[in-house]
């Protein structure tokens, strides 16, 4: 599994981060580029503690059934799941700033590694430990750059090949 704590792996997604530009269409979903930038920060903001949010029924009854799943199992994110309100982002944000602020938090992330992790309970999931939470951030991320295009690995066709 890959994790926000292995170097190799924090450089994969700021390569990947990189390759957006404002104009990047999403292949789902409703977030432009910029947006996307700004509600990825929330998450790793809420694993250090920085964003408190509440436990709501439906986290409840089924935060740890998707938390098996979607976090610890190897199951992608569904698309067009819904937005927890805490990263909804409705305006449109500047987007060279927003950028450097995602490749800053990630960062910043990795440096604290599982120390700087300090909220212990997610609003849906419920309590989690730093590696559930490291899970959670690669994972978020992965998803959201595949919503845009920006896919872990390049693909190159040669018309020459036989494949």
């Amino acid at each position: 599994m890959k994790s926000l704590f292995k170097q190799s792996d924090v450089e994969e997604l700021i390569a990947r981060i990189n390759k957006i530009t404002p104009e990047t269409k999403p292949l789902w979903g409703k977030m432009n580029a910029s947006q996307l930038m700004t509600h990825c920060i929330a998450p790793l903001k809420m694993a250090h503690g920085e964003i408190k949010s509440k436990r709501n029924l439906m986290s409840l009854l089924f935060g740890k059934m998707f938390k098996k799943k979607y976090i610890v199992g190897n199951t992608p994110f569904p698309k067009n799941l819904p937005t927890d309100p805490n990263f909804l982002v409705p305006n449109p944000m500047q987007f060279e700033a927003e950028r450097k602020k995602l490749i800053d938090k990630l960062m910043e992330f990795s440096t604290k590694g599982p120390n700087g992790i300090t909220n212990k309970i997610h609003s849906f999931f419920g309590p989690m430990i730093a590696e559930e939470w490291d899970m959670l951030q690669y994972k978020h991320l992965d998803h959201h750059l595949k919503t845009i295009r920006c896919l872990a690995f390049l693909v190159s066709y040669d018309k020459n090949s036989k494949i």
